[in-house]
């Protein structure tokens, strides 16, 4: 053992506010800091140190381009005015998500939240306002996409305490179904809502026997089940079951192509037939009708049917890194392999002194004698997360080569981050 790896595991062990892995879980997103979206000081990848850096941008699957191929099948899509039904190629596409995911039929709309926000879950499923849905206290329903249940619809939503699987207690779950409607105390229990995969949980895909039983208690008391399923298309690539296979236990979806599947824009809204008739009065309400919309939709289609697949590459770089994690000398880094299943990958600092922010503008920073040690500049942008956490996730341009970049790059910050502590010793 390195007499440096010697110091610095001495110098970890005498720290008393270094927290255990366990303290580090305890306040998963249930602290005054929330971070995702970066609410510090943005910087641009192109202003902080050499110019000529290789950037490995983790922040999110929702910076990915469309390459020449899906360019030239937007430039060449046929269309024709969606909001009369008359657009082919939205029409091809809607046919195309109803037959993988095992649904009556789809709908194409321009974000997830719009999915999840004006057909779902208000004003589909919740049609009156003082209707309630059930979600978890960690979805990105109910923390990134801003109460607009509350804001236009007038929907109530109560929380369930989201389990580090993406998962809910049923027993907690069943306790907040309301009885007695129409008693004029209580809203009216119209509708259950799950994320899969689980985005603040770190990429978590829920068990096929939860989404059972979810259902089942869904159907026993009258209600509805919706998925929002952005990534669900990583759920069905890790567990080798078709989508269909996972979206058998839900009434409705909302699934992302602009993230890991690369297109642009667009989400599927899926659906019984009666809800899609239903849907399409409420995306037309919201400003989300849309005319030649086959432009983007031929994105979609080739998202659809040719990026599925790759989704296995992405996440095997996730768990590459999240292993360099573990490895890595000295050991500035803790995270649970196991539950690091799809594309996202959320880990911790060991010690807590050195904060996700911070390390995460080291990551993004060319330091002082990285070009001589690693033989070029690398900026790696992520962003902190929950719980004193760091967020990245992988995607369809981080190639593995990307991430063995990365991978050096944490190295390296990890040394002269102890180099740091150890000259203040």
């Amino acid at each position: 053992m390195s007499l440096r790896r010697f110091s610095f595991r001495s110098w970890l062990k005498c720290k008393s506010h270094i927290s255990s892995n366990k303290q580090f879980r305890a306040g998963l997103g249930r602290g005054a800091a929330r971070f995702y979206y970066n609410s510090g000081d943005p910087r641009s990848p192109s202003t902080v140190g050499a110019a000529h850096a290789r950037v490995v941008d983790l922040r999110s699957d929702t910076v990915t381009k469309p390459g020449a191929a899906m360019r030239q099948a937007m430039a060449e899509a046929e269309v024709g005015d969606d909001v009369m039904g008359e657009d082919p190629t939205v029409n091809e596409l809607q046919k195309m998500a109803a037959d993988k995911f095992g649904m009556e039929a789809t709908l194409f709309v321009p974000t997830g939240t719009m999915a999840n926000l004006i057909a779902d879950v208000v004003m589909v499923h919740c049609r009156e306002r003082g209707d309630e849905m059930i979600v978890g206290d960690l979805s990105h329903l109910h923390i990134y996409e801003q109460g607009g249940s509350a804001q236009l619809a007038g929907v109530h939503a109560t929380t369930v305490t989201t389990l580090p699987d993406g998962t809910f207690n049923l027993e907690e779950l069943e306790s907040k179904i309301r009885h007695g409607y129409p008693d004029p105390h209580y809203p009216r229990s119209r509708l259950i809502c799950v994320e899969n995969t689980h985005n603040i949980q770190g990429g978590r895909v829920l068990p096929l026997h939860f989404l059972q039983e979810v259902r089942a208690l869904a159907d026993n008391y009258g209600l509805w089940v919706h998925m929002d399923g952005a990534r669900v298309m990583n759920a069905a690539v890790a567990l080798g079951v078709p989508p269909s296979t996972i979206l058998q236990h839900t009434h409705t979806v909302s699934a992302c192509l602009s993230k890991g599947l690369g297109a642009p824009v667009g989400t599927i809204l899926g659906g019984p037939q009666d809800f899609i008739s239903r849907a399409v009065r409420c995306r037309k309400a919201v400003g989300g009708g849309m005319r030649q919309a086959g432009i983007i939709a031929a994105a979609g289609k080739m998202a659809l049917e040719e990026m599925v697949g790759r989704l296995e590459e992405d996440h095997r770089n996730a768990k590459a890194f999240a292993q360099a994690l573990l490895d890595c000398d000295p050991p500035l880094y803790t995270v649970d392999m196991t539950t690091v299943e799809t594309n996202i990958l959320r880990f911790y600092l060991r010690d807590t002194s050195l904060s996700s922010s911070d390390f995460c503008d080291r990551m993004a920073q060319v330091g002082d004698g990285e070009e001589a040690a690693l033989g070029q500049a690398i900026k790696v942008l992520m962003y902190p997360h929950f719980g004193g956490s760091v967020r990245a996730v992988w995607h369809l341009e981080i190639s593995s080569e990307d991430t063995q970049l990365a991978i050096k790059k944490l190295q390296f910050v990890a040394n002269q981050y102890v180099k740091e502590k150890l000259s203040e010793a």
